[in-house]
């Protein structure tokens, strides 16, 4: 490996977490324990919520600081590294689609989640999909209070195309084919990857980053090294500079082990 790498960058969904057993592989706990004693940072980079990032119980303890919400809101312990809520109008603009087109949709403050306009599709998707069986949402009037740092709503593609451009300062992702996740322009996994090395004192270019989402690509793109999962979506590997193999392969440790992260 020629670049020096002092941290390490880890989408949950897919990449951490597999979506078969909900559970972080044994083989990336033992990887991630074994890169933690040779001295490097490990940071998580999600499109989740901070109170959706319920599954990390096997690693909580090896976890140095979080890019959370598709990177609107980064933090360290206590600490905020940054937060970056979404315009009002654009929030608004959204919901109003989504009343149009009657789609579901979740909505993230800075402290408690919401859900509206829920056929089914989001307890399916949040509830048995993401493994979240004892996740219960907050009231919306408490929720639309704060600060709104994302909005997930259910768009197809092409709901998607329409929406987004007539938004004033909003960025979208696609890591399923179910929903998108909007934030400010001013937040995605890449800028929350930059926000955090220079808060934490190392150089992007001294970090290796793991994804499988479209929301991951800024992310992969940001990092020294960007490793997309085998069972990544095809625009996720075309831009990775190594495509490791299946989550529940040992793809994690497999690619700390190719770039000599870890030992062989």
């Amino acid at each position: 490996m020629d670049k020096k790498i002092k941290a390490l960058f880890f989408d949950i969904d897919g990449t951490l977490v597999s979506f078969s057993t909900h559970r972080v592989p044994d083989s990336a706990v033992e990887a991630l324990e074994e890169a933690k004693r040779r001295g490097l940072k490990i940071y998580i980079s999600t499109g989740r919520p901070v109170r959706l990032i319920v599954n990390l119980q096997q690693i909580d303890r090896l976890v140095d600081g979080y890019v959370s919400t598709s990177g609107a809101y980064c933090f360290v312990g206590r600490q905020t590294v940054c937060c970056e809520p979404m315009l009002r109008e654009d929030v608004d603009r959204v919901l109003e689609a989504c009343r149009a087109w009657r789609v579901p949709v979740v909505i993230v403050g800075t402290s408690k989640v919401a859900e509206y306009l829920d056929d089914g599709v989001i307890d399916r998707s949040f509830r048995v999909g993401l493994g979240l069986h004892d996740f219960r949402f907050d009231p919306l009037d408490e929720v639309m209070r704060e600060p709104i740092l994302q909005l997930t709503p259910f768009f197809s593609p092409s709901q998607e195309a329409e929406i987004m451009p007539k938004l004033r300062n909003c960025t979208s992702g696609r890591w399923t084919d179910a929903f998108i996740d909007i934030t400010s322009m001013k937040a995605d996994k890449g800028i929350g990857l930059r926000a955090m090395a220079e808060h934490e004192g190392f150089d992007a270019a001294e970090t290796m980053a793991f994804g499988d989402g479209g929301n991951d690509i800024p992310l992969l793109r940001a990092a020294g090294i960007g490793v997309a999962m085998g069972n990544g979506r095809d625009d996720v590997k075309a831009i990775a500079d190594y495509v490791t193999t299946h989550i529940d392969a040992d793809g994690v440790a497999h690619a700390l082990r190719h770039f000599n992260v870890i030992q062989q």
